[in-house]
C-alpha cells in the first residue's frame, strides 16, 4: 500500500502484518474446508484431487506461519508477546479513522 495512503488512514507500516494475518486465516479455513471435503468425496479421484489440494493448502500454512514468525507478527509459542500483538493491531484498527457520511 501507498505510503502516503498508510498514514492517511492511521495504519502506518502495519500493512505487510494486515494482509499476512488475512492470508493465514484463509488458508486456515481453506485447510478446514478441505479436510471436510476430502471426507465427503464421493469418488476416488475426487477424493485423490482434494487431498492433493490440502497438502498445497497445508504447505502455504507453513509458509506464511514461517513468514509472519520471521518478522515477528506471529508468535505460536509465547502467549503474552502474541497477546501484546493483537492488542496493539486491536487499538491500531480501532484509530482507523471512519469515513464521514457526507
Amino acid at each position: 500500500m501507498n505510503e502516503f495512503i498508510q498514514k492517511m488512514v492511521g495504519m502506518g507500516g502495519m500493512t505487510d502484518q494486515v494482509i499476512a494475518t488475512d492470508l493465514l486465516t484463509s488458508v486456515k479455513s481453506g485447510v478446514k474446508m478441505l479436510s471436510f471435503a476430502v471426507t465427503e468425496a464421493a469418488t476416488d479421484e475426487v477424493r485423490a484431487a482434494l487431498t492433493e489440494q490440502l497438502h498445497h493448502a497445508i504447505d502455504l500454512h507453513e509458509q506464511v506461519t514461517d513468514y509472519m514468525i520471521s518478522k515477528g507478527y506471529y508468535h505460536p509459542y509465547n502467549l503474552q508477546e502474541q497477546i501484546h500483538v493483537d492488542v496493539n493491531t486491536a487499538q491500531t484498527a480501532l484509530n482507523i479513522p471512519l469515513p464521514s457520511s457526507d
